[in-house]
């Protein structure tokens, strides 16, 4: 099964259709939008049957197929690109289904067995290969230093786990450098090593005085800039390029099938999701779309709650009340510290398509002037079908530090004994005994996305001093060697563009 799938601008009047390889090139669209396929492929009831037994690859390989032409990608390289991926995981289902609690119908996708223990993997190890991929057929036969020669400069921002991911995705891969700009003392000592003690030469990181947000605007504005964008060929890694979101449709899938194993197949069952910028939730919103009978979709959210707001009003706002400055606050859960969670612009088109437009182009013109004003103003509201559309589609919890340091105590010493989650994880999970206390009717799946051994300080805050506990054994062996390795670091003293670009060049020049 196989696509002749297009994909548009989530802002365009609908005028560029481009291809897969161009989307995943590019990244992010020259209007600021980002791309979505023209139509989403549906699955039946049949064909879902004949893919409840397959492994993670194979139902990989079946997933990407819809959205992937054979005429891009032949099934043979498909096939090798999926295998390559996967096989740097460590555990065997790449994603296994845990069972936290039969009782509370509670479970965990531990999405977090990639080389860099965090479920970014998923995708990256993936996009890494595709990179890779495209830029060996368009360089072939051509001389390494030939000035028709082409190459990808990767740019990106990173909270914390997307940083390594893309670098160990991307490292050593020939024609493309890597630049991941990260907020400064806002990413955990373990992420920061896993980032900065990779040394290849097309690697580095940019550690900027300023928020996450700060970056991922810096990238932007990287990518607006056509003429720099056009002479060093920009591309994304973040959660802005459509194959990150591609890749984790996936686990959606496979995660589904694992529970109706475990629990029959009248299993109803909702996924509960630590969310950021919305990449991983608006994954799973596409496999329901395909027709993955998902019974709810959870957003959980931690302090910087701008999703979980707007799912209260209908309004999204930087800011958390009339008159107030817009503020990230840092928490134990740093890689949701986001401001502005920019893939719900994907689906916000899909919202106004279907409840406010009467072509693509429309939907994409009210896309744009909603974030316009977001931009201009830091608030936007939708009108009352868009947002009672969008009720329909995703709930959303929120959850303090506190509720977070008592999760990681309560599953470690009651609900899942001596199990240690991380604080995103924690996120989730704190969200699911929520829903679950109230409902017992489904399952209730959260997604962890990192290894504990990431967030030492969070996890030592909830359960130092318990019977058993050590946070030494809960380090990986190459965590505890970062110490001793060397570290490169670029830093930037503002969140400043013409930093950012003449950073990008003297090393390009090099």
């Amino acid at each position: 099964m196989s696509s002749s799938q297009q994909y548009i601008s989530t802002r365009s009047s609908g005028a560029e259709v481009l291809n897969f390889e161009d989307a995943v090139i590019r990244g992010l669209a020259p209007d600021g939008g980002l791309y979505i396929p023209k139509s989403i492929p549906k699955v039946d009831s049949a064909t879902l049957n004949s893919w409840k037994n397959k492994s993670f690859q194979e139902l990989a390989f079946e997933v990407l197929s819809l959205y992937i032409s054979r005429a891009e990608v032949p099934a043979k390289d498909l096939k090798s690109l999926v295998e390559r991926s996967y096989s740097t995981f460590r555990a065997p289902e790449v994603t296994p289904v845990r069972e936290l609690n039969r009782e509370k119908n509670l479970y965990l996708l531990e999405l977090f067995h990639g080389p860099t223990y965090a479920f970014k993997d998923v995708a990256l190890q993936f996009v890494g290969n595709l990179f890779e991929y495209f830029l060996a057929r368009k360089n072939a036969g051509k001389a390494e230093n030939a000035p028709d020669r082409d190459i990808v400069t990767v740019v990106g921002a990173t909270s914390g786990d997307t940083g390594s991911a893309a670098i160990y995705g991307l490292r050593n891969k020939k024609d493309v450098s890597v630049f991941i700009l990260y907020p400064t003392g806002r990413v955990s000592p373990i992420q920061e090593s896993q980032m900065t003690t990779v040394l290849d030469p097309n690697v580095h990181t940019v550690s900027v005085n300023g928020t996450f947000d700060d970056c991922q605007d810096l990238v932007k504005q990287v990518f607006a800039d056509t003429e720099f964008n056009a002479k060093y060929h920009v591309g994304a890694v973040n959660s802005i390029n459509w194959s990150r979101i591609l890749a984790q449709m996936t686990y959606y899938f496979y995660a589904y099938f694992q529970l109706l194993k475990a629990r029959g197949d009248d299993c109803k069952v909702r996924f509960v999701v630590p969310t950021g910028n919305f990449g991983d939730i608006l994954a799973g919103f596409y496999a329901k779309r395909m027709g993955l009978p998902v019974d709810e979709l959870v957003i959980a959210t931690n302090s910087n709650d701008i999703l979980y707001r707007f799912f209260q009003s209908g309004s999204y706002s930087k800011s958390a009340g009339a008159g107030e400055k817009p503020v990230v606050h840092a928490t134990m859960s740093p890689a949701m510290d986001i401001l502005v969670s920019s893939n719900f612009e994907r689906f916000l088109w899909y919202a106004a398509r279907e409840n406010a437009a009467q072509s693509d182009a429309e939907a994409g013109k009210i896309v744009n002037q909603w974030m316009s004003e977001l931009k201009t103003s830091g608030s936007f509201t939708v009108p009352k079908a868009v947002y009672a559309a969008a009720k329909k589609e995703f709930s959303s919890e929120r959850s303090s530090d506190e509720d977070t340091t008592n999760t990681i105590n309560r599953v470690y010493t009651e609900i899942t004994p001596k199990y240690i989650l991380d604080p995103h994880s924690a996120v989730a999970v704190h969200a699911a005994l929520r829903r679950s206390d109230a409902d017992q009717s489904a399952a209730y799946v959260a997604l962890s996305t990192a290894h504990p051994a990431k967030f030492a300080d969070a996890v030592d805050v909830a359960l130092k001093g318990q019977e058993g506990y050590d946070f030494e054994n809960v380090l990986p062996q190459e965590f505890k060697d970062f110490s001793k390795k060397e570290k490169r670091i670029i830093t930037a003293s503002k969140p400043d563009v013409s930093i950012i670009k003449d950073i990008i060049v003297k090393q390009l020049s090099k």
